[in-house]
Parts: C-alpha cells; sequence; structure tokens
C-alpha cells in the first residue's frame, strides 16, 4: 500500500502556510485569513469576487488512538506520539497547500473555472461553504442509479 502524501515531510506547518499565502497571491487571490481553534483550521481568501474558505480538521490530541502505535505496530512513547502528532498535522498542511495550488493551475489552465473547481469551498451568505451545505443533502435524497442519467439534463 502507498503511503500518505507529504508523510514524512520535514515542512513545518508554518512554511505550508506561507506558501499557500504565496500561491494564492501569485493567481491573484486576494484578502487572506488563517486561523486555528483546537483542532480546527482554516485557510480563507477572497477570488473572483468569491469568498472561498477550506476547513482543514486536525487530530486533537498526541494521545489519541492513531498516533499510540508505530509502523510496525509497536507502542510509541509520549516523545514518540508527540512527535507522531505534530508530523501529522504537518502532513495534513503540506496537503492543503497542494490541493489549493492544484485547483488554481487547474481555473488558470481553463481545465475548469473557478466556480467548477472551488465550489465546495464558496462561503454562502450566513458563512456555511456551499459543501457543508449540499454535502448532506446527498444522502438524504432520492439519487440517479443510472449512469445515463449523469448526461440528462433537468
Amino acid at each position: 500500500m502507498a503511503g500518505k502524501y507529504a508523510e514524512g515531510t520535514t515542512v513545518s506547518p508554518d512554511r505550508s502556510q506561507a506558501e499557500i499565502l504565496s500561491t494564492l497571491r501569485r493567481y491573484g487571490a486576494q484578502g487572506f485569513a488563517f486561523g486555528e481553534e483546537d483542532n480546527r483550521a482554516f485557510v480563507g481568501f477572497r477570488f473572483a469576487d468569491r469568498n472561498v474558505r477550506f476547513d482543514l480538521v486536525l487530530p486533537k490530541h498526541w494521545s489519541d488512538s492513531q498516533f499510540v502505535f508505530d509502523g510496525a505496530g509497536r507502542i510509541r512513547n509520549d516523545t514518540a506520539k508527540k512527535s507522531a502528532f505534530e508530523k501529522e498535522i504537518a502532513r495534513l498542511w503540506r496537503c492543503l497547500a497542494l490541493a489549493i495550488k492544484a485547483k488554481l493551475e487547474v481555473v488558470e489552465s481553463g481545465i475548469a473555472t473557478f466556480e467548477e473547481e472551488f465550489l465546495a469551498h464558496i462561503v454562502l451568505p450566513g458563512g456555511r461553504t456551499v459543501g457543508s451545505h449540499v454535502v448532506p443533502q446527498l444522502d438524504s435524497g432520492v439519487m440517479p442509479t443510472s449512469l445515463l442519467a449523469i448526461g440528462a439534463a433537468e
């Protein structure tokens, strides 16, 4: 099985955040915000008259079960748990930096529009993202079961 993207990164979360900011500026975004509280972080920005927010769920604590065992199944000591916890946070920030850069390049290259690529992260009036509004509805209704319905216009 392949490892997770950026597993073992030595890039700090601060450096990843600086890279995200630099990338957003390079592609013409404005009005940047970063925040973190408890195990949640976010990156917000304005682009093409849209407010956009990426929410990042971080692990809660170094004592969480995901940090108890190492790759060989041995129990980690507290120092190793804390190190694994910090590495996972760094990895998640690297993933977000990659995702934002890739989406902006897809838009810049004309493969998709900004709205197509960032739709789930566009902030609606009231502060919710399109994704947080729509995703729960996907499981609550009757969805098409035929692939032929995918191309059908309503």
